[in-house]
């Protein structure tokens, strides 16, 4: 198994990239060293409605990818309006931001990198990873260039919840399932976002269960005692059965969201894991 990379200082300046609607705002994070030619763009989670590039699960990670010596764009896309834990959305068009508006912020902050930068790995977290595979997707099927690489960490890729495993089960009772994503849970946070009842089912809403050649290397991470486990497994053997380099690591001991608590080492494995798939690259 490669190395990480050797660590560097970091510059961290904001800026924007334009947008279909409107400017993007971005943070970029510049090894002070040499960068290596292929950057990454990096999109935090949050729900589809929370999150900014403050957060940890944004920051904390940028500086840590940089630190390895690669240049990283953090990318601030539109949110949708919040939604309720408890009651079921509204039957119908949802007003405001809906998809496909956040995933839309995403494939021109995509064509953008790439124009300043060449080849680009795109990743994310939770939210943010179904956005960077979505986008992804959209690429393959139009023909655009896509990114040269796809970083998934904990996300929720399909429009409802796979079933759970008995082993994953086991992961989450007591305690752990104090926390967890319940499929009612993911399916009011998913039609939320989708806005429509049809776009549930849109591929580039949620890319998992469609047809997914055409993707590139990819590396899914997924927390232990997390149910979304169930999804980002499910993406993983939905990818390798289509023909995808798929890399698939799970946390051990960690919970949904690690990306945004840097000061518990299974911040320090998520970035090792991503640190050595860069690497191999």
């Amino acid at each position: 198994m490669a190395a990480p990379e050797v660590a560097a200082p970091v510059r961290v300046s904001n800026d924007s990239l334009p947008g279909r609607h409107g400017p993007i705002p971005i943070r970029r994070y510049m090894p002070s060293a040499h960068a290596h030619p292929v950057a990454v763009v990096w999109l935090h989670g949050g729900a589809f409605c929370f999150g900014d590039l403050d957060m940890p699960e944004s920051d904390a990670v940028a500086r840590a990818i940089a630190s390895l010596g690669r240049t990283v764009l953090a990318v601030d896309y539109r949110r949708v309006p919040r939604w309720s834990y408890w009651r079921a959305p509204a039957p119908g068009q949802l007003p405001g931001i809906r998809f496909p508006i956040p995933v839309e912020d995403v494939v021109d902050a995509l064509e953008a990198a790439r124009a300043e930068y060449g080849p680009v790995v795109l990743g994310g977290a939770s939210a943010g990873a179904c956005l960077a595979a979505a986008t992804t997707l959209h690429c393959a099927r139009h023909a655009f260039p896509g990114p040269a690489g796809l970083v998934l960490a904990y996300g929720t890729l399909h429009a409802e919840l796979p079933p759970i495993s008995e082993e994953l089960r086991d992961r989450i009772r007591g305690f752990h399932g104090l926390a967890q994503f319940r499929p009612s849970t993911v399916l009011r946070m998913n039609r939320n976002y989708a806005g429509r009842p049809e776009a549930m089912q849109d591929e580039f809403a949620f890319p998992g269960g469609h047809d997914l050649h055409g993707m590139p290397r990819t590396l899914v991470i997924d927390a232990d005692r997390d149910s979304l486990r169930a999804s980002g497994g499910r993406f993983a053997a939905e990818l390798r059965d289509a023909g995808v380099e798929t890399t698939y690591r799970i946390i051990a001991g960690s919970a949904h969201g690690f990306f945004n608590q840097p000061s518990k080492p299974e911040f320090d494995r998520g970035i090792g894991e991503v640190g050595r798939w860069l690497a191999a690259a």
